[in-house]
């Protein structure tokens, strides 16, 4: 009895440690989310993906089954439309509708059993079956551009080169690759190129206008005779010719008219400067280090030097954007030339410039954008590039605005050229010119294409006229001789 009782009491635990035990679960249960680290689960709670979507937080054999129908199907439609994207790529309008007729015949021909209606659809599947044999393969072909200038200027030739080369072992067929050059499109024909041989194509860029065409990229096209496919090869990249305004070398001493050390002293009166001018008498205010003493022992009274003011030069050149402020296309361009080759000078010069244009105002804007567009004056291609994308406008600031933001952001300008067109008259140049500070010599190149040259002087203006960019380096040499 002794040990039966020893051994139950062994066997069954005591009160105490079940409640210790139960509390050890709960525990564990707790840190668990409520289950025990043994407990497995097929779900995560909170977790929103495709699966929980579908079969929610079910598990087992019929979940599982329907998660792998969703797969395959996904993956046969991923398959189906990658392989539609292709087809649709290569076949034309002519194809698809050779297609849609050949299906139609057979329907037609062996509904109704009209024999001929069945032979227009063999036709039909004929066609097709040799454009697809048309499509197959890739021409043993090795095709590359060559660009030698990506920057040119109005008027100057500018090429491309097609070079194609044959590494196989056979002589290629003859074929043609398309290059497009701007908004136009270049067929070049390929002759039957021998095994490691190589033919070269030029292909002309035209610069009649300046602006940045787009070359390349140079694409080749396999197509079956009927025109019921196409595909399209890309051998190269696609490359960018800037085409710059034409400009004129302007001599540095054209440009008289900038004050500066190297230049002419101005009229302005300094107390203290390089340039001396005289010798007065001395007034209250006055720098007691400008007192001039061997003049003040001859007179006896106290006499200061006095300096012709001089500046260190800083050009601005306006161009306004203005539809408005020309009379067509020509005159346009005659004053983008003007302003860039007074640009182009002056950062040659190694001058402080400031070069802008007027900015555009958005065609569904409340009001309008006032504000200019500064070119970069870092390098002459850098300016030049710029030049190239500017253009005409219907909503721009006028000139007299332009001048009154440019005189207002730019100090220290001691010269400003307002380049305009023809129809700007001089009200509005002299409006312009008041809105730079006292001081600023203000000269407005007015471009009249084929017109004749002027040159006038107005009180605080200077207007020169020219109807070729040539007249520009005449009108300067005289503006600096007066």
């Amino acid at each position: 009895m002794t040990d039966r009782s020893a051994t139950g009491q062994r066997a069954s635990p005591a009160r105490g440690d079940v409640s210790t035990q139960s509390r050890r679960r709960s525990s564990t249960r707790s840190r668990h989310g409520g289950r025990t680290p043994y407990e497995r689960t097929g779900t995560v709670a909170g977790l929103t993906n495709v699966r929980t979507r579908i079969v929610g937080e079910r598990d087992g054999v019929a979940a599982d089954a329907v998660i792998g129908v969703v797969r395959v199907w996904r993956t046969a439609a991923r398959a189906v439309l990658g392989a539609w994207t292709q087809v649709s790529a290569v076949v034309t309008g002519l194809g698809w509708t050779v297609a849609a007729l050949t299906l139609a015949a057979f329907v037609l021909g062996y509904r109704f059993g009209l024999r001929e209606v069945v032979v227009v659809g063999f036709a039909g599947a004929l066609l097709v079956a040799v454009a697809a044999v048309a499509l197959i393969g890739r021409p043993g072909l090795v095709i590359r551009m060559e660009l030698p200038k990506h920057r040119v200027a109005v008027g100057e030739p500018a090429g491309v080169s097609v070079v194609a080369e044959n590494p196989g072992r056979i002589p290629s067929v003859a074929t043609t690759v398309e290059i497009p050059v701007g908004v136009g499109l270049v067929d070049v024909a390929l002759p039957s190129i021998a095994p490691q041989h190589d033919v070269t194509r030029e292909v002309p860029v035209p610069t009649v206008r300046r602006g940045v065409l787009d070359v390349g990229p140079v694409t080749g096209v396999r197509a079956d005779p009927v025109g019921l496919v196409r595909r399209e090869f890309i051998w190269t990249a696609r490359e960018q010719v800037i085409v710059h305004p034409r400009t004129i070398a302007i001599p540095s001493t054209s440009t008289g008219l900038v004050r500066d050390l190297e230049g002419q002293a101005t009229r302005d009166l300094s107390p203290s400067d390089i340039a001396f001018h005289a010798i007065r008498e001395y007034q209250p205010g006055d720098d007691p280090r400008t007192i001039h003493w061997k003049s003040t022992a001859k007179t006896g009274a106290f006499m200061v030097r006095q300096f012709e003011d001089t500046r260190r030069s800083h050009l601005v050149v306006a161009l306004g954007l203005g539809r408005s402020e020309f009379a067509d296309d020509d005159e346009f361009e005659l004053a983008v030339s003007a302003a860039a080759s007074l640009g182009t000078r002056a950062i040659r010069d190694g001058r402080e410039v400031t070069v802008v244009v007027s900015e555009r105002t958005p065609e569904f804007a409340r009001r309008a954008v006032y504000a200019v567009h500064a070119l970069p004056t870092v390098t002459p291609t850098r300016l030049l590039d710029d030049f190239a994308t500017v253009g005409l406008a219907d909503s721009c600031l006028p000139i007299a605005e332009v001048a009154r933001i440019t005189g207002a952001d730019s100090a220290g300008v001691s010269v400003a050229f307002l380049v305009v067109g023809s129809t700007v008259g001089l009200p509005a140049l002299r409006l312009a010119a008041t809105r730079f500070p006292l001081g600023v010599e203000v000269v407005a190149v007015i471009c009249e294409a084929e017109g004749t040259p002027g040159f006038v002087r107005v009180p605080g203006l200077t207007v020169i006229t020219i109807g070729y960019l040539d007249d520009l380096r005449h009108a300067l040499h005289r503006s600096a001789a007066a």
